[in-house]
């Protein structure tokens, strides 16, 4: 089963590319984030021309995740556990097949100095907690997204530039790595250890060009997942499209 994730920065905008990606790269599920829109608005119609089936929480002009299966998704979740007050669209889950997958987008942060940041920590931490109960279930598990998390030095293009950035604040890689230790194999990592390979370039300042990018979507796999890992890779492709997204698909596969 290939499982994909991809920040698109607007379904609407980036629907001729996401459908012909779809097409080529022919994922078994993709998890999306950034969808932008209503769940009236995502065009499911044009996916299921496609062949896949869609769960996804939506919010108007922000945020929004999709999860997206050639085999109709299980079991859904449609919030991250542990704050029912949270109305941002960050979180869906489903199980697909033998795999229980969710589609992440965890909060920025920036400014530091405000409550986004708080915020942030927080929502790491629920996540963290809801982790635990899904690796008790012992189902092999991918959690998947854009995590607004540079793991490590080798992850960013400048570190010193980006030290105090929520992003990279040594408080957010302490919470991602206490994730991470609950047991969890960094797909990607685990078969490209070499650095500087990035999901997201700024449209600003020539970065795409320069190749001067992050690695902030990740695909976190529980035990019994990364056991059936075969592959996984970045695929740079669709970032270099006319009309791209800033974030770029990563993707694994497993038996």
């Amino acid at each position: 089963m290939r499982i994909a994730t991809w920040n698109v920065n607007s379904v609407k905008v980036r629907l001729p590319l996401l459908l012909a990606w779809l097409e080529e790269a022919k994922p078994d599920v993709v998890c999306l984030q950034e969808i932008k829109c209503l769940a009236s608005d995502f065009p499911e119609l044009e996916l299921k021309g496609l062949g896949y089936h869609a769960e996804l929480v939506g919010q108007k002009s922000y945020n929004g995740v999709a999860l997206l299966a050639k085999e109709r998704p299980r079991d859904v979740i449609y919030a991250l556990p542990g704050d029912d007050t949270d109305t941002q669209a960050r979180y869906v889950e489903a199980t697909v097949g033998d795999f229980r997958v969710a589609s992440i987008y965890l909060p920025n942060g920036n400014p530091v100095g405000t409550d986004k940041y708080p915020y942030k920590l927080e929502w790491i931490g629920r996540l963290h907690a809801h982790a635990e109960t899904l690796l008790e279930a012992e189902t092999p598990t991918v959690l998947a997204g854009d995590y607004n998390v540079i793991p490590e030095e080798e992850d960013v293009y400048d570190p010193a530039a980006w030290r105090e950035d929520a992003l990279f604040r040594m408080e957010t890689r302490r919470a991602f790595r206490s994730l991470v230790n609950l047991g969890f194999t960094d797909g990607f990592r685990a078969i490209d250890p070499s650095p500087h390979r990035y999901t997201f370039w700024d449209y600003q300042a020539g970065r795409w060009q320069r190749d001067e990018g992050l690695r902030i979507d990740h695909l976190l796999l529980s035990p019994r997942a990364a056991d059936r890992l075969v592959t996984a890779a970045i695929d740079k492709s669709p970032r270099a499209k006319d009309k791209a997204s800033d974030h770029t698909p990563i993707w694994c596969e497993l038996r």
